[in-house]
């Protein structure tokens, strides 16, 4: 990270220049990146922001989120700062999706430098690194907020706020998701909880839609294919996949959720992985996407 360089750039006056940020105002001339850039990452895309100071509440709902989000093959946009915009970096990667880091500084400052495995994981995962600023830009408190323009101007279904304050960087991405013509989706909190205060602002203002489950922002039919891609007609295999798509399980967590013994699971689990349907890694069995 302490080797300043010349990264790739994407400008506007070139062919591949991403087509959806064009027409966001204020459009950056611009895009340095670290990665294998390919737009199509962006066709199915979704941004997520929130406070910071993240609540245990917060952290639930992403990773409660996620398994869908990857399963579905949806890109997750943030901006790499500590908080929810670390934590969706972090579940999507740990459930084997893409996902693209916005930076507020250049990309050869890391900030928050306790992201730096994180900075090489997106990049080893297929991932994209962006910044409109020079390689050695020390990000100020205005670059954070003129970064958003970008998160949620790369995102085709729009921006999720998990958790804001009234008076957040996090609701000026959704005023801005606004103006693009975004979709923007809000998760409820606890009405005394001071980092709710800026997503129930939202939903009673008729700013955002109410999001309780990924339904309220994946299409239906999407959905729907992605059930019978992982439908079987065994019962136990039906099961397992069931409750991979929550989260990735150990075989003896698998064992005792289901009431198997060790042999049927490791018999049924290799089966699976035969088929195409999972896939182990590090003593844990992770749904297929």
């Amino acid at each position: 990270m302490n080797n300043w360089r010349k990264w790739p750039i994407k400008s506007i006056y070139k062919k591949d220049y991403p087509l959806q940020l064009k027409g966001v105002k204020n459009c950056p001339i611009k895009l340095f990146y670290r990665g294998n850039w390919d737009n199509d990452i962006f066709n199915n895309s979704l941004a997520i922001v929130g406070s910071r100071r993240m609540s245990r509440y917060g952290k639930e709902v992403i990773a409660k989120f996620m398994p869908s989000f990857v399963a579905n093959n949806i890109t997750i946009i943030s901006g790499f700062m500590y908080g929810v915009d670390t934590e969706s970096h972090q579940q999507c990667l740990e459930f084997g999706g893409k996902t693209v880091a916005v930076l507020g500084g250049g990309l050869d400052i890391l900030a928050p430098p306790e992201n730096e495995v994180l900075y090489t994981n997106i990049l080893k995962n297929r991932g994209i690194v962006i910044s409109e600023y020079e390689s050695d830009f020390q990000p100020t408190l205005w670059s954070f907020p003129q970064r958003n323009r970008i998160v949620s101007g790369l995102s085709s279904l729009g921006v999720l706020v998990v958790e804001a304050g009234i008076k957040s960087g996090s609701l000026i991405t959704a005023r801005i998701a606004k103006e693009q013509g975004k979709n923007v989706f809000a998760v409820p909190g606890q009405i005394n909880n001071s980092i709710a205060q800026g997503t129930n602002y939202l939903i009673k203002k008729s700013l955002a839609k109410m999001t309780t489950e990924v339904e309220d922002i994946i299409d239906n039919k999407q959905s729907i294919i992605q059930e019978v891609l992982f439908n079987s007609s065994d019962p136990l295999e039906n099961d397992i996949l069931n409750m991979l798509k929550i989260e990735p399980l150990s075989i003896d967590e698998i064992c005792t959720k289901n009431n198997i013994g060790i042999t049927m699971a490791n018999s049924k689990v290799t089966m699976m992985t035969l088929n195409n349907l999972v896939f182990e890694e590090n003593g844990k069995v992770f749904l297929k996407k």
